[in-house]
């Protein structure tokens, strides 16, 4: 298989708090085009590498290159801006809108209104969220929670999407439908997707490039066997910590 374009080129990225190494020279390249899978043990570095990809944290050093762009030391909206979006472990809805409202809500401000309630609609659509437009997003399932959460962060049509845990807290129907979802963005719209998930079946099953992670710093890549049979990944998830 020929090499694949890159969607996002991190090099050296480093973040430290105090005398702890969240994020310590942390190296990788995104293909473009396709799903992979960011995963390592609890504290690893995961979703603070998702923070400093979107501008959440600033990193101490290294570079992030997106579209030929070093996008370090943008604000999360300069990044959103870029094409760029996620969602987050814990569900960043607005428990007090309705569905349709979170839905707008997400929505570009150069976007024009007529335009926003359509792309809304067809999200919702999109995500079978349709039924539950008027709902307040307090009301909703877990699960459905996050299907929201989904379909917000691709109200601005972003060409790279990083996905934290998408499948915590999901049941197995919601997250088949996720899932398929994730799967049609990636082949018939050709969305860049980076999934940080602790459920190795969906990584192993879904992605096609797989990163680790342990103590901040990158400890192998590859396919998903490649990964399951990897003795530092091994190590890593059940040697001595």
């Amino acid at each position: 298989m020929a090499d694949a374009e890159i969607a996002l080129d991190i090099q050296n990225l480093k973040k430290y708090f105090g005398g702890i190494k969240a994020v310590d020279g942390c190296t990788f390249q995104v293909p473009k085009g396709q799903i992979s899978g960011l995963i390592g043990p609890n504290g690893s570095g995961k979703t603070t590498t998702f923070n400093l990809l979107t501008g959440v944290l600033a990193a101490d050093s290294g570079e992030v290159l997106y579209n030929g762009e070093n996008i370090v030391g943008l604000r999360p909206y300069e990044v959103f801006n870029r094409g760029i979006s996620r969602t987050f472990q814990i569900t960043r809805i607005y428990r007090e809108m309705t569905v349709f409202e979170n839905m707008l809500s997400a929505s570009s401000m150069k976007m024009p209104l007529r335009e926003a309630r359509s792309r809304a609609e067809h999200l919702m659509e999109f995500v079978t969220l349709t039924k539950l437009r008027g709902e307040y997003g307090g009301n909703l399932s877990y699960g459905q929670q996050k299907l929201l959460e989904f379909a917000r962060a691709l109200m601005t049509d972003p060409d790279l999407i990083l996905l934290d845990e998408p499948a915590a807290g999901v049941n197995r129907t919601l997250l088949n439908n996720l899932l398929d979802h994730i799967h049609h963005l990636q082949e018939d719209q050709g969305k860049t997707i980076l999934i940080v998930e602790h459920d190795m079946n969906v990584i192993m099953n879904h992605c096609e490039k797989v990163f680790v992670l342990d103590y901040g710093v990158k400890i192998a890549e590859g396919l998903p066997e490649d990964i399951q049979a990897n003795e530092d990944v091994i190590e890593a998830y059940f040697g001595h910590r």
